[in-house]
């Protein structure tokens, strides 16, 4: 198979990512792994939901393909029980036997994609570059809410009472009478607070408020 895609060449070079098989069909389970393999991603195949429940998942951006119809949990259902806990893997389902409304449920449930057996090996490769691709920013994303939350944390009980002020449009002017002390000071705490947030701007900083879901004035 000759492989076009840039986002499909770019796999060699980027960290370690991995697709997850469940499939009851050993050939099947044999095509895919060859498939993913053929572009550097690292594969690994499972006969039943059950099985693959077994496993600690890998730290490192991965996507499910799973069958619709399996022995034991039905592929539908293990995509419900991952839901129930939080486990956010991005899911491409196959079937030989899809309909309209089976298919409704699996993406409505977030299901990146839902491929009727036999399908292109692209249209699979196209669905699991875009699933690991969502499983990366997801990732990165949360990684960045917790190195901000680790700021917050670093700063003074004053310092964060400032933040909030700050965040709700208030200056320095304005912020002294609040506390208390004067505006000089207000201005060396916001300094302070600024670099620790590492904030260039007050911009940057309701942004970084606003990803952990912190209400402005709260946060002080």
């Amino acid at each position: 198979m000759t492989v076009s895609s840039k986002s499909e060449r770019d796999f060699a070079t980027t960290p370690e990512r991995v697709v997850f098989v469940i499939d009851d069909d050993v050939a099947v389970r044999e095509t895919l792994s060859s498939l993913f393999r053929s572009i550097g991603l690292r594969v690994e195949l499972f006969g039943s939901t059950r099985e693959f429940a077994q496993i600690k998942m890998p730290d490192a951006a991965s996507c499910l393909v799973l069958d619709v119809r399996l022995p034991g949990l039905s592929g539908l259902d293990f995509q419900t029980e991952l839901a129930k806990g939080e486990i956010r893997i991005p899911i491409i389902f196959m079937t030989g036997h899809g309909d309209i409304p089976m298919s409704v449920q699996a993406m409505k449930a977030g299901a990146v994609d839902f491929l009727t057996k036999p399908f292109r090996d692209q249209e699979m490769l196209d669905a699991v570059v875009r699933a690991l691709e969502r499983d990366q920013n997801r990732r990165e994303s949360e990684k960045g809410i917790v190195e901000i939350r680790v700021r917050l944390e670093s700063l003074t009980a004053r310092e964060r009472e400032v933040m909030g002020f700050v965040v709700d449009g208030l200056m320095n002017k304005q912020i002294a009478p609040k506390l208390g002390v004067t505006e000089i000071t207000v201005k060396v705490h916001r300094v302070n607070m600024m670099r620790k947030m590492k904030a260039r701007s007050v911009v940057d900083l309701v942004g970084m408020a606003d990803s952990l879901g912190i209400r402005r004035q709260k946060i002080g």
